[in-house]
């Protein structure tokens, strides 16, 4: 996992991601291709923990609006992840209502600066476990926590993206991923190893 919760993986797809949507908006379906096969992992991970077996559908209702907007997005490919998390949390959020099953709205948790290294111990430790166990370990999360985990560790945004596609506070969602990878990191037998923060710069 890279500095901050947030994938290496990630972070080295964004230059490339960001000139894929930079092509597409100018009208390159090979280049929305690159950009869709950049997101859809991190993006079906995401709406897996929201709405299990339905993420495929909501996907691709999510990817259709995504393809019908593209023209008004501006930013980069970070900025381009979490414009399509949000667009994809919308269209799960819908599916729930619609199951009269929507996720319980989390109170907001005071801003934390300095976190121990629970999380670092927990991403390591869901990295080695099959995916259908990683996804029943989230799913058994408070909804607030498992959701801040899967947009800082599956979809890989800072906390500052995340927490404009939940509508909360950067602070609120260090701590519920803070808290969700803490419980994680018990459940998975794993301990800290030493102070280190989850917070970023940007």
């Amino acid at each position: 996992m890279g500095q901050g919760g947030q994938p290496r993986r990630t972070q080295a797809y964004d230059e490339e991601l960001g000139a894929a949507v930079e092509r597409a908006q100018a009208g390159d379906e090979a280049a929305f291709a690159v950009a869709y096969r950049l997101v859809q992992p991190g993006l079906l991970g995401y709406l897996r923990g929201l709405v299990g077996d339905e993420a495929e559908d909501v996907a691709a209702d999510a990817w259709l609006e995504i393809a019908r907007d593209l023209g008004r997005f501006r930013g980069d490919g970070a900025g381009f992840r979490g414009w399509t998390a949000t667009i994809a949390r919308h269209r799960a959020l819908d599916l729930l209502r619609r199951q009269k099953a929507r996720p319980r709205p989390s109170a907001l948790e005071q801003d934390v600066l300095e976190l121990p290294a629970a999380h670092n111990t927990a991403e390591q430790a869901l990295e080695t476990i099959s995916t259908e166990r990683a996804f029943a370990l989230l799913a058994a999360l408070p909804p607030d926590q498992g959701e801040a985990v899967l947009l800082r560790i599956v979809v890989g945004l800072d906390a500052a993206a995340a927490a404009r596609v939940l509508g909360k506070r950067p602070g609120a969602v260090r701590t519920a991923a803070y808290r969700g990878l803490r419980r994680l990191a018990k459940q998975l037998g794993v301990t800290d190893d030493g102070p280190h923060t989850l917070g970023e710069s940007r």
